[in-house]
């Protein structure tokens, strides 16, 4: 690794004097067509990400691209308006680089939604899936975030991937869902790099594989969680269902659409959400 820990302090140190009182233990990175609940923090901070030492620009529409810290009903709350994708040509350090600086800020829980493509017949446009485990194909053929030397100021060498969500944040995520009458499945999210959109053979081989819902990020932000020692609640808006049925194309401009208007109902969990997973990990 080419000296991320160097730069990670670079950057928090950066941003402790830009954001002074507005650290929190909580931060939420947010996918496309879902970066309007940054707007809804209070006596908020926004810093682009081109002014944030080390940082790389998301090019990506629908990413605003910037780091906002304020309060989401009284908890600060850290949010990132957008991330960066391997497919931008961005290396895996790069793409998860955000997610050092939140540890190092102090960040401990991270809440991680991203759109995908919903594999299970089960599921519809706009649900929400919360992830109890991924299949990361990149990482399987040596595209790993973790990959060359290792700095043991980051983390541990073989660090263990299988508590990195853990079971009580779903089951708060699942109980506060059905009180706000929000179709939530529990389900496995797999990443391809992308950007292209699946082909019917690579649907019904991802289904076959047990996946039941497929994104282009997420999951290299999730193995640098836990190399770091954070605890992850993931959500994904199923934003297109990925059947690979003749005449049915997907297009990102309808993953943005359909991203939009479910951001209102995964805005509302993730308000109820927050004070519980806070009140668990005091407790853990």
């Amino acid at each position: 690794m080419d000296k991320i820990y160097e730069k990670a302090e670079a950057a928090t140190d950066f941003l402790r004097k830009v954001l002074e009182d507005r650290l929190s233990k909580v931060a939420i990175v947010l996918g496309s067509g879902l970066g309007a609940l940054a707007d809804e923090l209070t006596d908020q901070v926004a810093i682009p990400y081109r002014q944030i030492p080390f940082f790389s620009q998301s090019t990506v529409e629908g990413h605003a691209g910037q780091l906002v810290a304020g309060k989401l009903e009284g908890i600060p709350i850290i949010a990132m308006q957008g991330r960066l994708h391997t497919y931008e040509g961005y290396d895996m350090a790069t793409v998860t680089f955000p997610v050092r600086v939140l540890k190092a800020l102090g960040v401990d829980i991270l809440i991680l939604t991203n759109a995908a493509g919903g594999l299970n017949p089960s599921y519809q446009a706009g649900d929400l899936m919360g992830l109890n485990d991924h299949i990361f194909l990149p990482g399987m053929v040596g595209n790993n975030p973790l990959r060359g030397f290792n700095d043991e100021r980051l983390g541990t060498r073989f660090p263990a991937i299988n508590r990195v969500y853990p079971p009580e944040f779903l089951d708060i995520a699942v109980e506060e869902a059905e009180k706000l009458e929000i179709n939530f499945h529990r389900g496995v999210y797999i990443m391809l790099t992308g950007p292209n959109f699946e082909t019917p053979a690579e649907l019904r081989f991802l289904r076959g594989i047990g996946a039941d819902a497929v994104g282009m990020s997420t999951v290299p932000e999730v193995i640098v969680a836990a190399h770091s020692g954070m605890r992850v609640l993931g959500i994904s808006t199923i934003t297109n269902m990925a059947t690979g049925a003749p005449g049915v194309e997907p297009n990102h401009l309808e993953v943005l659409e359909v991203g939009k208007q479910a951001g209102p109902r995964l805005a509302k969990l993730i308000k109820n959400i927050i004070p519980r997973l806070l009140e668990s990990s005091n407790q853990g």
